[in-house]
Parts: C-alpha cells; sequence; structure tokens
C-alpha cells in the first residue's frame, strides 16, 4: 500500500534466541465471525442480544409495579405488552413521561475490581393516548385506539475493567489468520519474499480489519531471520490489559394500538410496532507489557473504536385478557420478531510502540479509514429479534366496575423469550454473504437459549392516593452454564388521581449481571472475560388527563 513502504522496514534487531511458531489451529467458529472483514465490519451474536434482551420501560405506575402490565389493563403501556388492555378504557386519556437514570458499575477481570465513571442521562418514557369509544347499538361493546411511543431499551452505560493476563492476547487471532495467510502464499510461491507478502495480506480484502491495523502498526510481524510470524504482545509473556467501553442511545418505539371489549369479560387487542434504534459505542482497549518498558520491543498497542448502529423495524404484538369472576384477570400475549434495517458505521485507529526496535521511529498508528479508501466503513443488514409469549394474571381487590371503589390489586406476568431464534441477514447484495451468515446464525443459536421473565406487583388505594410496589427478574439468555447473567428492578412510587387529573412518581433500582469478552481466540484455547455488575437508579414521573 503507498501509505506504508514495507520496503522501508526498520532495521530488525538480532534475535539469538529461536521465536516460537504460532500454532496452527482451525478457527473457532466465534472467533472467525469476531474476526472477519466480509464484507466490511463483522456482525457477531452480540448484536443479536442487544437487540432482544431488553427491560422495557414504561409509564411510572406501571414501572412501580415491576412492569406487569398483561392482563391489568387500564395504562398506555398495554400498547408494548398486551394491546388488549386498551380494551379497558370506556374514554380517553393523555399522559407524559419524562425520566432521568444515574448509572455505575464494577467490571472484575482477573481478579481485578475496576470501577467505572458514573453517568446519569435523560429521556422521555411512554408518552401518548388512548381514545375509547361506545357502541350505540351494542351497549356491551367499545372499542379503544391508542398511539404512544415508549423507551424499549436504554443502551446508556459505561463498562471499564482491566487485569494481568499471562495466557492470551488480543493480538493472537491477528497472528494465527496472517500465520495461515502467509502459509498459503508461501506453498503457491516458495521464493516470495516476507515483505511482499505483508503488502499482499494489506490489500487482500479477505483478511480481517483488525489484522490489517496489527501489520500495519508491527504489532504482528515475521521474523527475517526465522521467516516466522509472531506476535509482539505475545512474546512479552504477561499484559496489563484494559477496556473501556461508553454506549448510549436507545431504541424507541412508536406502536398504534386497537382493542375492543366485549361486556367487560372479554378483551381482545393488537398493535403494530416500529422501533427507531441509534445505538453509539465508544471504546479504547489497551494491551501493554507489564513488565514495564525498555524491556523488549513492546511496550502497548491501544485499539480505539467509534462504532454506530442505526435503522428501525417493524412488529406486531397481539393479546387478550378475559375475566371469568370480575376480581380476576388472565391475560395472554404474542410478540412477533421485530424485523429490523440497521446499518453500522466504524472507525477505528489502532497504535503500537515498538518499545527498543532499532530505528528511528518506536510508535505506529493507523486508522481504519486507510483500508477503505479513506472512508469510513459501513455495512447493511438485517435482523430478526427473539419471539415472546406472555402469561399474565391479576387479582383485583373489590372487583367492580366503578374503578373508584377498587382498593387494589396484585399482578404478575410470566415471559419466556426465544433468545436463541434470532437471525442476521445481509442489508445488501454481497455474493459471498450467504455463507458468512449461516455461520452466523449457527454461532448464534448455539450461544443463546431461550429463558423466562418474571415480573410481580401490586397497588393499594387510599382514597386518592396509591402507594405501589413491584419487582422484575430478567433471566440469563447464554447457553453456556459458566456466563451468569440476570437483570432484576425493584421498584415503588405513590400515584395522585383526581376530577380527571394524575400524577405518578416512581423509583426503580436495578442490578444488572453481565459478561463481556474482550476478544475471543482460537479454539481449543479457552477464551477469558469480564464479569459486569451494573447499578441503576431512575426516576419517572407520569403526568396525565382524562379527556
Amino acid at each position: 500500500m503507498n501509505e506504508r513502504s514495507l520496503q522501508d522496514h526498520w532495521q530488525q534487531p538480532d534475535r539469538s534466541s529461536r521465536k516460537k511458531v504460532l500454532p496452527y489451529y482451525s478457527m473457532g467458529l466465534l472467533g472467525l465471525l469476531l474476526a472477519a472483514s466480509q464484507p466490511v465490519l463483522a456482525q457477531i451474536p452480540e448484536d443479536a442480544l442487544r437487540m432482544g434482551w431488553i427491560m422495557p420501560s414504561g409509564t411510572a405506575r406501571n414501572q412501580a409495579i415491576g412492569g406487569a402490565a398483561g392482563s391489568l389493563g387500564g395504562d398506555l403501556t398495554s400498547l408494548f405488552v398486551n394491546p388488549a388492555g386498551l380494551g379497558v378504557y370506556k374514554t380517553g386519556e393523555a399522559v407524559m413521561t419524562p425520566q432521568i437514570g444515574l448509572f455505575n458499575g464494577t467490571g472484575k477481570f482477573r481478579g481485578t475490581d475496576t470501577d467505572a465513571d458514573q453517568l446519569s442521562k435523560f429521556s422521555m418514557g411512554t408518552t401518548g393516548f388512548v381514545l375509547g369509544f361506545g357502541n350505540r347499538y351494542n351497549p356491551g361493546r367499545t372499542t379503544a385506539f391508542g398511539l404512544g411511543i415508549n423507551r424499549m431499551a436504554n443502551f446508556n452505560n459505561v463498562v471499564k475493567y482491566k487485569g494481568l493476563n499471562d495466557y492470551s492476547s488480543f493480538s493472537e487471532n491477528m497472528a494465527n489468520e496472517f500465520f495461515d495467510y502467509y502459509v498459503g502464499q508461501k506453498n503457491q510461491n516458495p521464493g516470495m519474499d516476507d515483505l511482499d507478502i505483508i503488502d499482499d495480506a494489506l490489500d487482500d480484502p479477505n483478511i480481517s480489519l483488525m489484522t490489517k491495523m496489527g501489520l500495519y502498526t508491527y504489532l504482528v510481524d515475521v521474523d527475517p531471520g526465522s521467516s516466522t510470524v509472531f506476535s509482539r504482545a505475545e512474546e512479552a509473556g504477561v499484559v496489563m490489559q484494559e477496556n473501556t467501553i461508553r454506549t448510549s442511545g436507545g431504541i424507541t418505539e412508536v406502536a398504534l394500538g386497537f382493542a375492543s371489549n366485549s361486556n367487560d369479560k372479554f378483551y381482545i387487542g393488537g398493535s403494530l410496532g416500529i422501533p427507531v434504534v441509534n445505538y453509539k459505542r465508544t471504546s479504547e482497549y489497551v494491551e501493554s507489557d507489564a513488565n514495564g518498558a525498555g524491556n523488549n520491543e513492546f511496550n502497548y498497542s491501544s485499539y480505539t473504536e467509534n462504532y454506530t448502529s442505526k435503522g428501525f423495524g417493524l412488529n406486531l404484538k397481539l393479546g387478550v385478557i378475559f375475566k371469568p369472576v370480575s376480581s380476576l384477570r388472565i391475560g395472554l400475549g404474542l410478540h412477533t420478531p421485530t424485523i429490523y434495517s440497521l446499518k453500522d458505521k466504524l472507525t477505528s485507529t489502532m497504535t503500537t510502540d515498538i518499545d527498543t526496535a532499532t530505528g528511528n521511529i518506536k510508535v505506529f498508528s493507523v486508522n481504519s479509514s486507510v483500508f477503505y479508501g479513506n472512508s469510513d466503513p459501513s455495512f447493511k443488514y438485517d435482523l430478526s429479534s427473539p419471539w415472546r409469549f406472555l402469561v399474565s394474571g391479576a387479582w383485583v381487590f373489590g372487583g367492580v366496575q366503578d374503578v373508584s371503589k377498587q382498593q387494589g390489586f396484585l399482578t404478575a406476568d410470566l415471559e419466556y423469550v426465544t433468545y436463541g431464534s434470532a437471525r442476521l441477514r445481509s442489508g445488501e447484495d454481497y455474493s459471498n454473504d450467504e455463507q458468512y451468515f449461516d455461520d452466523v446464525n449457527t454461532a448464534l443459536k448455539a450461544s443463546y437459549k431461550g429463558a423466562l421473565n418474571f415480573r410481580v406487583g401490586g397497588e393499594m388505594k387510599f382514597n386518592t392516593i396509591m402507594g405501589r410496589l413491584g419487582f422484575a427478574y430478567y433471566g440469563n439468555p447464554y447457553e453456556d452454564a459458566a456466563l451468569k447473567a440476570s437483570r432484576m428492578n425493584l421498584s415503588g412510587g405513590i400515584g395522585y388521581r383526581n376530577k380527571g387529573l394524575f400524577l405518578d412518581l416512581t423509583y426503580v433500582h436495578s442490578i444488572y449481571k453481565d459478561v463481556h469478552f474482550p476478544y475471543r481466540v482460537d479454539a481449543p484455547r479457552m477464551n477469558t472475560f469480564a464479569e459486569l455488575r451494573q447499578n441503576s437508579g431512575t426516576v419517572l414521573v407520569t403526568m396525565g388527563v382524562k379527556i
């Protein structure tokens, strides 16, 4: 490539000891996907999980009772959980829900705990209106129409972890990939010069972006004395690894729903949702020689990345609610997969300090745009999220038709989500995409499983004042039992209703447990991962008026 003349490769220092040739393993499937560059960016199973393992927001009333909205109805949140609940409305109401969240977390990596920076964000929760209509020819039948927006996923987060590693390096896959390429070129052209092979690899569209950046910055290189491919980070023996990831944005869904009520016994409804995705991630991964500078030809290598994913989707939610007696409500709901059309953009930089190597230049840096005509690479693809199945029940104390005389309720939702059924497909016409996405989806199916979510809550009424408590648990989506993950919400709130006006205030304390892989290595070697724990608090206020 013109930007870097490998013929001006610095003079190599004398290496009297024989360098170890990197082992030639067949690429593990997930490691291959993470290293792949076809067509431009690598879509991996984590992309699907990010879009599916979510805890939707709702009105302050709904969040105070743990988000259990599958059988109660009479709340705008029904649009996004069980639209049959819209059928409870006989008149109409309009609501608005501003909310603010405070996020902080801890990462545990290879025995070291690291606290992340605190983050606070403002956003809009469930906002919209419902209109209820009677039937002049059949007083026992009413209908309702609702339009609203809701925060279905909140991506605001800071992840940070670090630790010493004497087992693996993020450069390992780069060196292995180039080793395979190097051996292939030598087999075809035994007399081919090593520097020419590196030049060809930098121009080869089948070599991953990360490997090209590693070659460009001399993190991955060839020993001219023995024609051995090696990684400078692995040569260091023990490295300090540190990863900081900041994410922002979310999924905001616009939904249009309709429901019918038959004699206040049977409610049926459906809603059409259009989620809008805006995800941004800024990350910096640094690997440095734990022995300090001046000991060998490796001081540090850093990889920074700015990544965005934007797009929209389409889904359908269907539901029914049945009241066998005035106090009991039973709800069933079905959420089809959301079909997303997404466009990802990425720009990244790699910098390597070669420390004591002979030569005037010690630090080499390259931007990803160098390999894509000085522009940021982008990629379009389609993603289908998991199916969701919901069973819900509620018991209303003083269950009469006049809601002003009801004393309170207890309610619970049980939801099953098929995380392993999510699928990715190319959104552009690339001839070599089909097998690649088949491999991605195979890895996705092997990585994730179905999981149960549970939500429970209750409300007690004291004339115009109401008190509420709730709990929600979102189960582990990972197939591997060694990966521990869950999400829990503890919530409480109060409400005021009088003369067509209402105001609800809620606090939700969330506890997240998850894992994060800074990189994957080739099978049969073991991967290392960080254990993440996040605590966040969200304050919601819903203001509403009967119309």
